[in-house]
This record gives C-alpha cells, structure tokens and sequence, in this order.
C-alpha cells in the first residue's frame, strides 16, 4: 500500500483549508474597512456631529436637525455610494474576465461616455432636465425614467458593438481596448454635437453638472433602484462563479467542460452595460472604479471568481466612499465632484499597475 498517497490527503486538505481562510479573511477585513470609511463617510460633514448623535439618528433618534442631516442628506448619499462602487467595480470586473483582458472597463471599452451620451439626448433633445436655481447650481430631473433608458440603450449598443467587433474581426485583447477608445470618441463627439447646437444654455449647465459625476444627488427612489439591480446581478454573477473561472482558462477549455461561452459572455457583459447606465444615469461618469479596484482585489485574494466578485464590491463601495468622503472635506465647505476624486487616485494607480506590469497580464 502507497501510504504516502494517503498522507497527502490531510495535508491537501489543511492547505486547501488554509487558502480558503486566508480569501474570507481578506474579504472580512475589507468588510470591516468597509464599515469603518461608513461611519466616517456619514459624522463627515459641514456640521458637526458626534458619534453617539449619529448613531441614534440613523435608527430616527436624538433631536431633529441631527436625524434630519443624517437620514435625508448624508445616509442617501452614503448609501447609493457604497452602491455605485459595489456595482462598477463588478461590472468591470466581469468585463476583464469576459473579454480577458485586464484593461477593459465601463471607462476604456466607452461605455460611460455611451450612457452620458443617451442621457444628453434625454435632458437636451427630450428636455429631461434642467438647472435649478437654488444658489447651488442644483440639477433637477424631471423624468429619470427616460435619462435612464436613453442612458442604457446607447451602453448596451457600445457593448454589442464590442463584443460584434471583437468576433467578426478576431481583435486581439488591445485592439479591443482601442476599439473602446475608438466608440468612447465617437460618443463624446456626438455629445459635444449635441451641446453645441442647443440654444438652451440651462440644459447645457444641466448636463455639465450632470457629466461631473456626483453623489448629492442621491435620493431613497435611486437607492431603492440601485439596490435591487446590484443584488440581482451579483446574484446572477456569483451563480455562474464556475463559468468565469472556466473562461480564464479559454474559450476551448470553457467549451470542453461544457460551458455556453457565447451565453455566458453575452449575458455577463449586458448586465455590466445596464449596472453602467444606470449608475451613470443618476450619479453621471465616475471612473476608474471599474478598472482599479478589481485590479487591486485580484492582488490581494487571487482570480478565483468566487471570491472575486464580491471582494471586488466591497473594494469598490469602500474606494468610493473614501472617495467621496475626501470630495467633501478637502476644501469644506465646497464639495469637489467625486468623479474627479477617483480620477485622481486612480490615474497613478493604473500607472503603477502598467508600470510593474501587472496590467499587461
């Protein structure tokens, strides 16, 4: 009798053990970072207020100013952050693993710019939207269901686009990147197009605004929107865990153990597309969230997608709360646009990354 074989069986299975601890600590820490930038995100602000008064306001305790700041203003906007990074880091995520390539995002394959494209054709051309004038230079969306619709119409069209060239004209994984590019440019033509031939200059401002990137304009009707849509998809996401780590391998090997690459990697990329107009719909164009933080979660827990996923949303609510939340205190009492905060932490990341090589992989 071979007694070695068998005394490999409880030592695979401790290190097998071990690997495993080692992904749900990682994940458990990032939840914990998590909570903590949460309670930062939410005492942040012009008034003060101490821990205890925020926690009793939060559960619509303490006195009324405290839970009128906490639960009208600071929870909605906190909240819809944590969920917009949950739902761009995945989407990107997924699309680095469909596509294989580790440069795509909603960003570089020109998704964003095709969702602010669809939602300039809603508040310019359908009159959507407008600026308020509270003092604020407060947008307002008269009909969010069209900015919504006109956002993913032209997304899913930048996707199927991506995914038709790719497999008409058998694009390597970099010119899938400048076809991105490429689509990005035509988008933001047609926008600046569109802004340039109207003669309604508060719409402009509207859409400007509107372009920025923003979580003031956070309200519980998009939280609950948001919160259904990055649920079911992650969901969906984490049912099909196996076929992703299938497709790391190929296309060949996903084929061989059975795996419907084409479904898979259609139904993948078209849920990311929606997650992207939708998120862009309301918050308008936050980037890099999509590209850095599945970056920096695969450095950290590995490309196995069954820890991937989620620890990428968690990476992507907590880089975005940190983002925001530096947004507003940097130079308090003004509050800079989150979406150029995440430009520029994630800008020398991305150079890092290209830098070591990492993306190149």
């Amino acid at each position: 009798m071979d007694t070695k074989k068998y005394r490999k069986i409880p030592f695979q299975n401790n290190e097998y053990k071990q690997y495993t601890n080692k992904k749900k600590f990682i994940i458990t820490s990032l939840l914990i970072l998590t909570i903590l930038a949460f309670f930062w995100a939410i005492t942040a602000g012009a008034t003060s207020l101490k821990p205890r008064e925020v926690i009793l306001a939060i559960f619509g305790l303490g006195n009324t100013k405290s839970v009128s700041i906490i639960r009208n203003i600071r929870m909605p906007r906190v909240v819809l952050g944590m969920l917009a990074g949950a739902g761009l880091s995945m989407a990107g995520c997924i699309m680095q693993n469909n596509l294989k390539n580790p440069l795509a995002s909603p960003s570089t394959l020109g998704i964003s710019h095709a969702a602010a494209f669809g939602a300039n054709i809603a508040i310019i051309l359908l009159g959507a939207g407008t600026v308020v004038s509270t003092g604020l230079g407060e947008i307002q969306i008269y009909n969010p269901h069209i900015v919504t619709i006109c956002a993913m119409f032209f997304s899913i069209i930048s996707t199927l686009l991506i995914i038709l060239l790719s497999k008409l004209s058998h694009f390597s994984t970099q010119s899938i990147i400048l076809a991105g590019a490429a689509l990005s440019s035509l988008f933001s033509a047609g926008t600046m197009i569109i802004q340039y031939f109207s003669k309604d200059t508060t719409k402009i401002a509207a859409v400007v605004f509107w372009t920025f990137g923003d979580l003031g304009r956070a309200s519980w009707n998009e939280i609950l929107i948001m919160g259904i849509l990055i649920l079911l998809s992650m969901a969906y996401f984490i049912y099909h865990r196996w076929d992703y780590n299938a497709l790391d391998a190929g296309d060949e090997i996903a084929k061989s153990l059975g795996v419907d690459v084409e479904k898979i990697r259609l139904g993948g990329m078209f849920i990311a597309s929606i997650i992207t107009a939708v998120t862009v719909s309301f918050l308008g164009i936050i980037g890099f969230i999509g590209l850095i933080c599945p970056q920096i979660t695969k450095k950290l827990i590995g490309s196995n997608n069954k820890y991937l996923i989620p620890a990428s949303a968690i990476m992507g609510s907590l880089i975005l709360l940190i983002s925001d939340t530096l947004a507003r205190i940097v130079i308090s009492p003004q509050i800079l646009p989150v979406g150029a905060v995440t430009s520029f932490l994630g800008a020398p990341l991305f150079l890092y990354f290209l830098i070591k090589g990492d993306i190149n992989q």
